[in-house]
């Protein structure tokens, strides 16, 4: 029946494409005209008479266009003749079949047997013809029988029990009953009619009916919304194709016009240098013909054979003898191409640079005023000037806070240990001091006395010049003055005369002559400046990462712990100088070095240690009880992570991240590419990775978890926690997780 219909329905679409629009009967000897509209040979040639053009789009022929049978649309008539027909005989058939199926589902006379019953006796429990029903009617002794219409099911209807007509239905059992069921076995239920118990049932299934309809219908909404997004997310991504298309066009025809530019400036620079060489050339060849000229009057001269004449004749040099030739110095070496080639060679390394980072760090490199908790300095801004900073002002609003002057660059000082005349720290409107590499520290109040301990940033004052040695141990009252920050008079200490960094690095040198080679690595590297200048430092561009944005200031731990996994430390990883205890749970530092075997996963220049299971989905939330934050790092690494050479270090390589505290300061390491962080001196740090959304969230654990730093980068293989522990009695435990 399905596939009939089907037949029917495509032979029904099918039937006006094979249509004559003159005659509206199927095509009988279908013709092609040259404008490509078909019909019967006999019905085009009706209409043409005194002129020739189509019946349908009117195109006009100037001459009879000569006519041939459409042998492929006249196949296809055919076909369709012939499945029409066939169809026409199924559908006959199958009526047929249902009249025939109509007469053996139809109630037959209890009586007669042969004619169809008109109505069924729930008395007598049988049903009846017309004929056979008339004592039903007309006689008084069966007025009192319920007449109802056929049914088919009177056998269904008698209790298997009494053989009594079921007329009730019990509501506790969920069955119908007959009126001995009711004294006897269902007595005491609760009872109504069949036909109540229908309308009830119908009701149920009407509310569960619309529920189903309302559902289909949000299903169906949702579904048109899905189709409605579809489309526009191809939108979408139709006008970014045509934006980013646009924007690199545009960066296309820039590069393209400065290197019109540039080649322009060579051959401006080709054409001088080539003018200048002609007029030189045109001089000395001046110079050669007047010299030649003097010299054969010379020898003309000395050919003379009468003494007296010779004598009499006088002979001059030339003034171009007096000019000293030589090869002049013109190149392409000027400003303006030199300038020219430095910058595309200084693009082109950028842009490789630039390209190498993911995707989502390369906006953060443009722009390092986009990261987070502290808008970076200019690279090339002076040493005096004080950048903006919003994320170190504490609770101030941005709002309220004054841009810092600009002033003008100090003269640099050539003695390592002669202050500069500018002061290097500037004071800033507002509760802030800006130093000489754009860290941003907080006093008290100035001007005024500040504190050494307060510095938000975590660098040493001692560390530049002009100020005064800081120990962390003990407190420095300083106090601003125009000669920059000086020692107040009534502290208990005075601060010690500052040496020369080159004094410095010399005893440095002396000190740490026995240290191993991961010392060297330490200390000798870029974390911590020693004598450097300025210039050098503001070259680094760290990497900084924004917190995401479903990551809150502060969130409750037990809505971390959720994610909570069970981690221990591998042996097979940990460099000789780390010790493990309490079930690889505990990892501390010493110079005595374990007795540990050999094998490729072991660190060998870095005190480091892996967890012994790493991560590639899902969310995973872990704690670190810290023994003090100083030489400490907690990260992430892949198993691919160098094990034995320099770049080993956890954030100087491509294969890990961490945050790492060196001293008093806190930074965020990756790719060897530093971040300065506001360093909370936290007892336990929390890490929530999320390998799905590709970030890992460093928290401050204390009452709630504070997130103070987020990296955001794909996932190339499993992630494994990591951690550098350097300082001689150090520790960091796995905590155990509880709410």
């Amino acid at each position: 029946m399905a596939e009939m219909a089907d037949s029917q329905f495509s032979l029904m679409s099918l039937e006006d494409e094979l249509t004559c629009s003159i005659c509206l009967s199927p095509f009988d000897c279908p013709v092609t005209i040259p404008c490509g509209h078909n019909f019967c040979q006999d019905c085009l040639l009706a209409t043409w008479k005194d002129s020739y053009s189509c019946p349908q789009c009117r195109t006009h022929f100037a001459t009879k266009p000569e006519l041939k049978k459409n042998t492929v649309l006249s196949t296809v008539v055919e076909t369709f003749n012939l499945r029409s027909s066939k169809s026409e005989a199924g559908l006959k058939e199958t009526s047929e079949e249902s009249n025939e199926a109509a007469k053996q589902n139809s109630i037959r006379c209890d009586a007669c047997m042969e004619a169809e019953a008109s109505q069924t006796c729930l008395t007598c429990m049988a049903s009846f013809c017309e004929e056979h029903l008339r004592p039903h009617r007309e006689n008084p002794v069966f007025r009192l029988h319920q007449l109802i219409e056929p049914v088919g099911d009177l056998s269904e209807r008698i209790c298997p029990d009494h053989h009594k007509l079921m007329e009730l239905f019990c509501s506790q059992h969920g069955r119908p009953i007959c009126s001995l069921c009711l004294q006897q076995v269902h007595k005491g239920c609760s009872f109504i009619s069949p036909e109540e118990q229908r309308n009830l049932k119908e009701s149920d299934l009407r509310g569960k009916l619309s529920l189903l309809d309302a559902k289909i219908t949000k299903n169906e909404n949702v579904l048109s919304l899905m189709g409605d997004m579809q489309d526009k997310l191809k939108d979408s991504a139709t006008n970014r194709k045509a934006a980013l298309t646009a924007e690199y066009q545009q960066m296309r025809d820039m590069l393209a016009r400065e290197e019109r530019e540039a080649l322009i400036a060579v051959d401006r620079e080709l054409e001088g240098g080539q003018t200048k060489l002609k007029g030189l050339a045109k001089k000395f060849t001046d110079n050669v013909d007047t010299l030649s000229k003097a010299r054969e009057d010379i020898h003309s001269l000395l050919s003379q054979s009468q003494t007296l004449a010779f004598l009499q004749a006088s002979f001059n040099l030339p003034p171009a003898v007096t000019f000293e030739p030589h090869a002049p110095r013109i190149n392409l070496d000027s400003k303006k191409v030199t300038a020219t080639q430095a910058f595309s060679a200084a693009l082109k390394e950028h842009l490789t640079d630039l390209l190498k980072q993911p995707v989502d760090a390369r906006l953060l490199k443009l722009k390092p005023e986009l990261k987070s908790g502290i808008v970076a300095p200019d690279e090339k801004a002076d040493p005096g000037s004080a950048p903006a900073s919003s994320g170190s002002t504490g609770s101030q609003p941005k709002s309220e806070e004054p841009k810092p002057q600009k002033q003008k660059k100090a003269p640099r000082s050539h003695s390592p240990g002669r202050p500069p005349v500018q002061p290097l720290f500037q004071p800033v409107p507002g509760p802030g001091f800006v130093g000489p590499h754009g860290n941003f520290y907080r006093p008290q109040h100035p001007p005024g006395p500040f504190r050494g301990s307060q510095f938000m940033a975590g660098q040493r004052p001692g560390a530049y010049r002009g100020f005064p040695p800081f120990n962390p141990s003990q407190e420095t009252e300083l106090m601003w003055t125009d000669q920059g920050f000086q020692p107040k008079a009534s502290t208990k200490k005075k601060p010690q005369k500052q040496k020369p960094p080159q004094a410095k690095e010399d005893n440095m040198g002396k000190k740490d002559q026995a240290r191993s080679m991961e010392n060297l690595l330490e200390f000798g590297g870029n974390d911590e400046p020693r004598g450097c200048s300025p210039t050098a430092e503001s070259k680094k561009q760290p990497e900084t990462s924004d917190i995401p944005p479903n990551i809150t200031s502060a969130e409750k731990r037990t809505e971390l712990l959720k994610y909570g996994t069970i981690l221990t430390l591998d042996p097979k990883t940990a460099h000789k100088r780390i010790a493990l205890s309490e079930g690889f749970t505990k990892a501390s530092v010493s110079d005595e070095h374990a007795n540990y075997p050999d094998c490729p996963e072991r660190f060998a220049v870095c005190s480091q240690v892996l967890a012994s299971k790493g991560f590639s989905r899902g969310r995973h939330y872990w704690e670190v009880r810290l023994s003090s934050s100083n030489f400490i790092g907690v990260g992430l690494a892949y198993s691919s992570i160098d094990r034995k050479g320099p770049t080993s270090r956890l954030g100087r390589n491509a294969q890990s991240w961490c945050v790492e505290w060196f001293n008093v300061k806190l930074s965020a390491w990756y790719n060897s590419s530093e971040t300065v962080l506001v360093n909370p001196n936290p007892k336990r740090i929390g890490v929530l990775l999320d390998c799905d959304e590709g970030t890992a969230t460093f928290y401050n654990v204390a009452d709630r978890a504070y997130p103070f730093h987020s990296f955001v980068f794909p996932f190339a293989e499993a992630v494994y926690p990591a951690f550098w522990i350097f300082s001689s009695g150090s520790s960091i435990s796995l905590c155990k997780l509880q709410a």
